[in-house]
């Protein structure tokens, strides 16, 4: 039976609703039928593989551990949402002491136990800073980390396609960069609402507070999805994460923005949501093109995570910006 590859996936936080619906989809996209699901909860991990048995997949080989060694040696990918999930009432930034400490435990486990790994996916919030803390601990090229940032774009685009009632398929090149929280830089010259640049619009056929009060509703998505369900978003993260490994596996490509380590003219030592594109050589970026605003907005941003990557330094997390190179050779 085809699969993208054969090599080893591991799941971490496997045992969560992220992570088991993480498993059920890269099973159902036949990305590799050697999975390992890893959680440190074993009663609800083994709930998990049960359950998955019992779909009857075609020639995989689902295994399953509570030793993060175990899961992770001989992972050439590795998706993690094994972070604490936001509640009602809280922000991505209110996780960030806590799950920077998991990730950075993670970071060192990598390093450890698949040092070869290829690709890492980190999902758990704020994942422009897990991201980053995992990327300097785990001693990985920029390229091999990239966090789910898509999920901010997918819900510009559902935004989009209930305020002019038409098919999500006709908003095409959603685009929001810069920080997955609530200083994200949402676009507007990027899009393209069935043919018609969406800027055109803004003023005329969508009055401006229109546009502020949309833009406002994908920064506060997450947040509507706990409102509704009394639980944060799984489905929608889920199913974009491991879109994201699928392309770095050499499978379908990635359409929409990642987080990634940038370092340029304009943005340091940072890890935020840019233009990219992933596959078997891992994630790139490039410049991204806008209007002057929304350039604005997009420092601004950089700025915000800046402020948080400084705090997970003055927590001791990670080393102050100029030790990253002892820590990691390729952050110099």
């Amino acid at each position: 039976m085809d699969f993208v590859t054969n090599e080893k996936l591991t799941i971490v936080g496997a045992a969560g609703m992220i992570g088991s619906n993480m498993a059920q989809t890269a099973l159902m996209m036949r990305l590799t039928p050697n999975i390992c699901l890893y959680d440190p909860f074993a009663p609800a991990l083994e709930g998990v593989v049960e359950e998955l048995r019992h779909c009857a997949f075609e020639g995989v080989n689902i295994t399953w551990t509570s030793d993060i060694g175990d899961a992770l040696t001989g992972a050439s990918y590795v998706v993690s949402s094994g972070g604490a999930a936001r509640k009602a009432g809280m922000t991505r930034e209110d996780l960030l002491k806590g799950n920077a400490e998991i990730a950075a435990q993670l970071g060192k486990d990598i390093k450890m136990y698949c040092p070869d790994v290829k690709h890492v996916v980190i999902i758990f919030n704020p994942a422009d800073i897990t991201g980053l803390v995992a990327l300097i601990h785990g001693g990985l090229q920029p390229s091999q980390v990239s966090t789910l940032a898509a999920l901010d774009s997918t819900r510009l685009r559902s935004e989009l396609a209930k305020y002019f009632h038409i098919s999500p398929d006709e908003i095409q090149n959603c685009r929001t960069y810069g920080g997955h929280g609530e200083q994200m830089a949402v676009f507007a010259s990027t899009t393209l609402i069935a043919g018609r640049p969406l800027s055109e619009l803004i003023g005329h056929e969508m009055p401006e507070a229109d546009w502020h009060e949309l833009q406002q509703r994908v920064i506060q998505g997450g947040k509507h999805i706990i409102d509704l369900r009394g639980r944060s978003s799984f489905q929608s993260p889920a199913y974009l994460s491991i879109c994201m490994i699928a392309a770095a596996m050499g499978g379908k490509p990635f359409t929409y923005p990642a987080g990634v380590y940038v370092h340029n003219d304009e943005f340091q030592h940072i890890l935020m949501a840019m233009e990219t594109s992933t596959g078997p050589e891992g994630v790139a970026y490039k410049d991204v093109q806008g209007t002057p605003e929304e350039h604005a907005a997009l420092t601004e941003s950089y700025k915000h995570l800046c402020k948080l990557r400084d705090e997970v330094i003055a927590m001791g997390i990670i080393p102050p910006v100029e030790e990253w190179g002892k820590v990691n050779p390729y952050l110099k």
